[in-house]
């Protein structure tokens, strides 16, 4: 199905089960929706992965039809993935396309941050854009700032144009479903925008909100590595993807 008409019918579906059973249902709805016709229906799927995914078979991730993985390469603007160069060389040699992606420290300044990625991650022409990871990090031992959606916007305005500077492809921005309610709502639709949502639908927890990528579960198992690992589809069909990859996809 083309992915137009499969979130058309998902729609559909939803406000079907709506107005058979009341909203009180609708959250058992999109479950089954989300297992009956959800990421599997994608042709261009792909994995996300980082230092905890250890060492990785990337000839066998191929083989069992991935065609792009996200890699971590850096954090604020001092910190590495540790497997990072190794991902990077090794995902390539095994024919994957492989972008690399920064994840956002809101207790550096933002210049550090540009400064630290472009001085570890190499300008590849065979690379994916480099993509900007904006999320609250709840977690984090060192950092609790949550800036105002007019600072974040401005910081993140700086990064991907002096990233996409520097590399000569856009950047894509990832985010969260609490991240993007609270600041991204709305904004930066002229980027490709990649979405975690693995309780759903990207257009139940998204809204309207235009995405190109679907981080769809956490817990994925894939051949060629250990472990769960990050498991996303791209939105489009096979020609849109050679699109999105020459840079000629517009967002």
């Amino acid at each position: 199905m083309d992915p137009d008409e499969m979130i058309a019918a998902t729609r559909r579906w939803l406000l079907g089960c709506a107005a058979l059973a009341g909203l009180a249902v609708l959250a058992g709805c999109s479950a089954l929706e989300f297992e009956s016709s959800g990421p599997e229906a994608f042709p261009v799927q792909g994995i996300d992965v980082s230092k905890y995914q250890e060492t990785i078979d990337w000839p066998a991730v191929r083989t069992a039809g991935k065609t792009f993985a996200w890699i971590k390469a850096t954090e604020g603007g001092d910190r590495v993935d540790d497997r990072f160069h190794e991902n990077f060389a090794a995902a390539k040699a095994a024919g994957l396309a492989r972008g690399a992606y920064h994840f956002y420290y809101f207790c550096r300044p933002v210049e550090d941050q540009v400064a630290w990625f472009i001085a570890n991650v190499p300008a590849d022409p065979d690379a994916l854009p480099p993509v900007l990871d904006m999320e609250w990090n709840h977690q984090s031992p060192t950092c609790r700032l949550q800036p105002d959606r007019d600072t974040i916007h401005r910081d993140m305005r700086t990064w991907l144009t002096a990233v996409e500077k520097h590399y000569g492809k856009r950047p894509v921005i990832y985010t969260t479903v609490d991240f993007h309610r609270d600041r991204l709502q709305g904004a930066f639709s002229d980027y490709h925008i990649w979405v975690r949502s693995v309780a759903g639908h990207p257009t139940v927890r998204y809204g309207a909100r235009k995405w190109h990528f679907w981080q769809h579960t956490a817990t994925g198992r894939v051949a060629g590595i250990r472990g769960d690992v990050d498991r996303n589809v791209f939105y489009g069909s096979r020609a849109d993807w050679q699109a999105f990859v020459s840079g000629s996809l517009a967002p």
